[in-house]
């Protein structure tokens, strides 16, 4: 058997394979399909201070392999997403808390809430929320504005602190590169690039919010390619997401640099997805006779690949 532990920063996993934030709610409903225990680590969806009630419908519209949402963080808010985070801990994996909020002030304030509850063991930091101080712009769009926001909350914790990058940037190595320098223990990439549909017959557009974040297979070349620059310059874990629905498609991942993986619209498709991607990437470990899956990590990249 392989060995497939993998570490972000001080969290360890089990296995590299994990739910991407927003696509498994708290687990709840998965947990009739497979023991969630299996899973490397549970990736809840983002938590802000109070409750949000997302976008106005419709919020959601299929497209040519992938899936338009603009569901705009709906969530109950950090008290009443305790309650449902500590019913995660019956489980043997790690719990990661994606956080969001509008001002550098509401992140600080989920995090100190949370570093209440000895379930969550790591936070993953979502920098495509509007910063209301910069005029509404994303916290993830400007190096200056990352480095700021991951200088204020690395002081909170030591528990591992994820940030989770925007596809929707100029360059996407120069916010790996703040957010390193500012003190995160690993990266996540991509988020959802941002896109459109429009009702023919209508002739409006399809969502309410007009605009919303692309997901599934169609991204994946695009996150491949960001995660393939994003490994080249940083020295931290990154866990690899977008268009991923198959083990075949989480080996790209880690053979062009990815630690672990995370695994979002697939799950919509196919409940029992990451369980198979786990046993699949087992498989192709044994078949290629490497004993542990931290040997394929960038090995697209060197020469000696055989």
């Amino acid at each position: 058997m392989a060995d497939l532990t993998v570490s972000l920063g001080r969290l360890q996993l089990k296995n590299p394979v994990m739910p991407a934030s927003g696509c498994f709610g708290y687990g709840e409903e998965y947990a009739s399909f497979y023991d969630l225990s299996v899973l490397g680590a549970i990736v809840v969806k983002g938590t802000t201070v109070n409750p949000w009630p997302g976008n106005a419908p419709q919020r959601i519209v299929e497209t040519p392999a992938g899936m338009l949402n603009a569901i705009g963080l709906q969530n109950p808010g950090v008290p009443a997403a305790k309650i449902k985070i500590r019913r995660l801990a019956r489980y043997n994996s790690p719990v990661i808390v994606n956080v969001s909020g509008h001002s550098v002030e509401e992140y600080k304030e989920v995090i100190s809430v949370l570093e209440e509850e000895s379930t969550v063991a790591a936070y993953e930091i979502n920098v495509s929320c509007p910063n209301v101080k910069a005029g509404g712009m994303a916290f993830g769009t400007k190096p200056e504005i990352v480095f700021k926001l991951v200088t204020a909350l690395r002081p909170l914790t030591e528990k591992t602190l994820i940030v989770k990058l925007s596809p929707n940037v100029t360059d996407i190595t120069e916010i790996a590169t703040a957010a390193e320098s500012a003190g995160a223990d690993a990266l996540s990439l991509i988020n959802t690039l941002v896109g459109m549909a429009i009702d023919i017959e209508k002739r409006r557009p399809v969502l309410a919010n007009i605009t919303g974040g692309l997901s599934g297979p169609a991204v994946k070349p695009v996150a491949l390619r960001m995660v393939w620059q994003v490994t080249d310059v940083v020295n931290i874990p990154v866990i690899g997401m977008g268009g991923i629905s198959s083990a075949e498609d989480a080996i790209e991942f880690m053979l062009a640099g990815a630690t672990a993986v995370a695994i979002g619209a697939a799950n919509f498709v196919n409940p029992t997805v990451c369980p198979e991607v786990v046993a699949g990437i087992e498989a192709y470990l044994h078949k290629y006779n490497f004993s542990s899956v931290r040997e394929i990590v960038g090995l697209a990249k060197r020469a000696d690949n055989t």
